[in-house]
């Protein structure tokens, strides 16, 4: 059969991922998870510290927010039916969008099953743009972090723009932004300007006010002026001073905040915020909005009750919580001697370790050890820059972060990758 020449074709390709050493697919089963302060996965009977979680502040094992999942399982069911359009919405999922629309003080929110989802079809829909008769597409330019998340890229690239209407500026490089938006005047009638909030491999933030001072600098140069768009999945919930993220953090909002509630609200699916009109106009043409189900009931409500918490006293406290603990792995890394990548402040503290065999090997041993981490390597990020993926969450104890320190520095000597200060 011809379909063999095909397969074939599979099976190099796979066997070429697995040369690498970068596959993904064999992924560690988790049986569940203790019911310590600090919950560890259970694999094959053994217990792991979570130091690969984007569960920041530890809300997905909050009582109030199972309870809360498990009232709206009981009124809805257990998945969404169809999509909203067709078998209508439940309450929850507009209690929902008012509830991040306020935590963010814009006039509404449309969730999405995924921010993945979001991002495809938000950045498509303000690419395109729609005509009485059809969708077509108009005369934009998109601007783009160079490091900026598969989703924006994907969302760029469904759009299907030619190549002079999509342009990246250099990561964190205001300079060059500001260049590619001055030399493109006169060129095209919209600019949209696409950018994570905190960058996940290394826990960077963008400075979204500088980006809108550009925007609002260049406005009147284009027929229908500049929007600015920003991911800050990452952020929202555990950066800023009340867990508002990269606006909070700068001071500035972008014209469309994407999100998730499957990091540190603890849920699942993902949401954009922004002005009506733009909300309004994202109901009409955001294809994985209308074509797609959405979330369960059930976990709809839970993010309900996870915004509620991050809204009140006990939000706060859970905040402060993670900022200690990551203070404390920086101060005791630092110590130790480990070399870390980036001098963020939030939760993503990567460890720097340069080769791509080594950085595997660690995690190897770690995992030995009873610590679940992730390593990233090149592509993902440039050659000699791979790295341990640390994520510090709220419910690490004392105990815990600085067994792990410990237990790298340990590994990292037995493998030759330790650099003392």
């Amino acid at each position: 059969m011809a379909l063999n020449n095909f397969k074939n074709i599979l099976r190099k390709e796979i066997e070429r991922i697995d040369s690498l050493k970068v596959a993904k697919r064999n992924e560690k089963t988790i049986k569940g998870f203790t019911q310590d302060s600090c919950p560890r996965a259970i694999i094959k009977d053994k217990e792991y510290v979570l130091f690969n979680s984007n569960d920041y502040l530890g809300l997905r094992f909050n009582k109030e927010v199972i309870a809360a999942e498990e009232r709206g399982t009981n009124l809805y069911g257990v998945g969404p039916g169809a999509v909203r359009f067709i078998s209508g919405t439940t309450e929850a999922h507009k209690n929902l969008e008012k509830s991040i629309a306020d935590f963010h003080g814009r006039e509404d929110a449309i969730i999405f099953s995924s921010t993945f989802a979001a991002n495809l079809s938000v950045l498509h829909a303000l690419i395109k743009g729609q005509s009485a008769e059809s969708l077509v597409s108009v005369n934009t330019i998109v601007i783009s972090d160079e490091l900026n998340h598969r989703s924006i890229i994907e969302g760029i690239r469904v759009a299907n723009l030619p190549t002079e209407q999509k342009k990246v500026f250099k990561h964190l490089n205001y300079d060059d932004l500001e260049k590619i938006i001055a030399d493109n005047r006169g060129r095209f009638s919209r600019v949209v300007i696409v950018t994570d909030g905190i960058f996940s491999m290394l826990g960077e933030a963008q400075n979204i006010k500088k980006i809108k001072e550009l925007a609002e600098k260049y406005d009147s140069e284009y027929e229908e002026g500049i929007i600015v768009v920003m991911d800050d999945a990452h952020g929202v919930g555990c950066f800023g001073e009340t867990g508002r993220g990269c606006e909070e953090e700068f001071g500035t909002r972008a014209d469309i905040l994407i999100g998730t509630f499957g990091k540190a609200f603890g849920a699942d699916g993902g949401y954009a915020v922004g002005d009506q009109i733009i909300i309004d106009y994202l109901r009409e043409s955001a294809a994985s909005y209308i074509y797609s189900s959405p979330i369960s009931g059930g976990n709809a409500n839970a993010g309900v009750e996870a915004i509620c918490i991050m809204s009140g006293p006990d939000g706060k406290n859970i905040l402060n919580k993670l900022n200690e603990n990551i203070s404390l792995f920086k101060q005791k890394a630092t110590q130790a001697g480990l070399v870390l990548a980036t001098n963020s402040n939030h939760p993503i503290q990567p460890i720097l370790i340069g080769d791509p065999e080594k950085t595997k090997k660690l995690i190897e041993l770690l995992f030995h050890d009873g610590f679940l981490v992730t390593n990233i390597n090149y592509p993902i990020v440039p050659k000699g820059r791979d790295e341990i993926r640390v994520q510090i969450s709220a419910l690490h104890g004392e105990k815990e972060i600085v067994d792990f320190v410990n237990a790298c520095v340990k590994n990292a000597k037995e493998i030759g990758t330790f650099k003392k200060k």
